[in-house]
């Protein structure tokens, strides 16, 4: 493939790779005119077999599982997941072809690592100062079809990034970071192919892209899980959000986006709720007076109270002082219990049971709402300090008297990552009858 500048030829001629063959060597025998500048492209498959990563494995879900960091979503027998390299992509790497029956073959341990020995490899035996990038089929969310990426690189600027810099009609470039190893991996694939069994191909043309060291690596082209707006799959994401979502007590002084608490609620009012009735409302304490006036009054409502209990000024100041976690959130929500709609039987006892249903509707959609924070990136503590001083919370936000206050959730950006929690066995919740 030839283009204005530069041209992209297959490499012939290589053996097949066995354990412990030195890969720069038979590179450098198969493509001795390599010149300073040019762009080595290797298939990863011909590394992982140099560097022996081929393993018995008689069920290959086995060897994925053991490949596997994290899965990302699962249809079927289809997973993608995060390997222990860090990539995301079907099946780990993990590729049962064109290797011997009973054996898998595993994506290079380190790939950044492999190219830096191929690089220096073919310094030594050339002269020569090339890039190289070590490449993997992967496909593509929303694309159809698969392509090879840079997994591994050495010597090559992997990223391009153009923000700070203007278009051809003077306009400013604000998101713009190429891909660049991941295009000349897509390029040399071209002529690579899938089928032809060549596996090496050089680049010439774009010096401009080979750097004197060995540069940041294909690693860096990894996005982070901070800023990976779509880690997970559908029901991925549902169950992470539900078992990963924590209680957080200390926020930093980041603002809390309000649209981003409306979409929570938008998600908190889709909870079940008896006789198709909607018994939730969310008061939102936006502006830090409102929440001042409230936190203020409730905290002399219960001071009041702990005083007529008879507890000593130090106990009072202890448990006043656990309501800092309200006191200290950039954002607060007080979501209300509504009773409009329910029956009315004339029995104690059904009566109870009917704002006892009512109750747990409330408790389903505040849950909502705190899973859709947590999908927000927003941390939260549900606190159930208004319910105890309901008439004065009324009072204070101006609510309709038929508005019960089921406490109060703290909303902010969490000021650290939470600790890990000790996985529950779901088997002691559990009766089967």
């Amino acid at each position: 493939m030839s283009g204005t500048g530069y041209r992209v030829r297959p490499v012939a001629g290589l053996p097949e790779i066995r354990e412990g063959d030195d890969l720069a060597k038979l590179i450098a025998a198969a493509v001795p005119d390599l010149s300073d500048g040019d762009v080595l492209l290797v298939t990863s498959k011909i590394v992982s077999k140099a560097e022996g990563r081929i393993a018995e494995a008689a069920d290959r879900e086995a060897a994925i599982d053991a490949e596997t960091v994290r899965v990302v979503a699962r249809r079927g027998p289809l997973r993608i997941v995060e390997n222990r390299q860090g990539l995301v992509m079907a099946a780990a790497g993990v590729d049962a072809s064109n290797t011997p029956a009973g054996t898998v073959l595993l994506l290079p341990e380190d790939p950044d690592a492999s190219a830096r020995a191929i690089r220096e490899g073919l310094r030594a035996a050339l002269g020569v100062t090339v890039g190289v990038i070590v490449t993997d089929t992967f496909g593509r969310p929303w694309r159809a079809g698969l392509t090879d990426v840079a997994i591994g690189a050495a010597g090559v600027r992997v990223l391009d990034d153009l923000r700070g810099g203007t278009d051809t009609h003077g306009n400013p470039l604000g998101v713009t970071v190429v891909a660049t190893a991941d295009e000349l991996a897509a390029a040399g694939d071209l002529v690579k192919g899938k089928t032809s069994g060549v596996p090496v191909a050089v680049v010439r043309g774009l010096a401009h892209l080979v750097a004197a060291d060995d540069g940041e690596g294909a690693r860096a082209m990894v996005r982070g899980a901070r800023d990976d707006m779509f880690r997970l799959g559908t029901s991925e994401a549902v169950r992470q959000a539900v078992t990963q979502r924590r209680t957080v007590r200390a926020f930093t002084d980041e603002p809390v986006d309000p649209d981003a608490v409306r979409r929570a609620v938008a998600a908190a009012v889709t909870a079940p709720a008896p006789h198709h009735t909607t018994p939730w409302r969310f008061v939102l304490l936006e502006s830090s007076g409102s929440r001042t006036r409230l936190l203020d009054a409730m905290r002399e409502a219960w001071i009041a109270d702990l005083r007529r209990d008879g507890k000593s000024e130090e106990s009072i100041a202890k448990r006043v002082r656990r309501g800092d976690v309200l006191r200290n959130a950039p954002y607060l929500a007080v979501p209300c219990l509504v009773m409009n709609g329910s029956h009315t039987y004339g029995d104690a006892r059904r009566d109870a049971a009917e704002r006892e249903m009512f109750v747990v509707a409330t408790g389903a959609g505040v849950q909502n709402f705190l899973v859709a924070l947590a999908g927000e990136r927003l941390g939260s503590a549900w606190v159930s300090s208004t319910m105890f001083c309901r008439e004065v919370v009324r009072e204070v936000l101006d609510l309709p008297g038929d508005w019960d206050p089921m406490g109060a959730v703290a909303i902010g950006h969490p000021a650290e990552d939470p600790r890990p929690r000790p996985e529950r066995d779901a088997a002691g919740f559990i009766e089967v009858r």
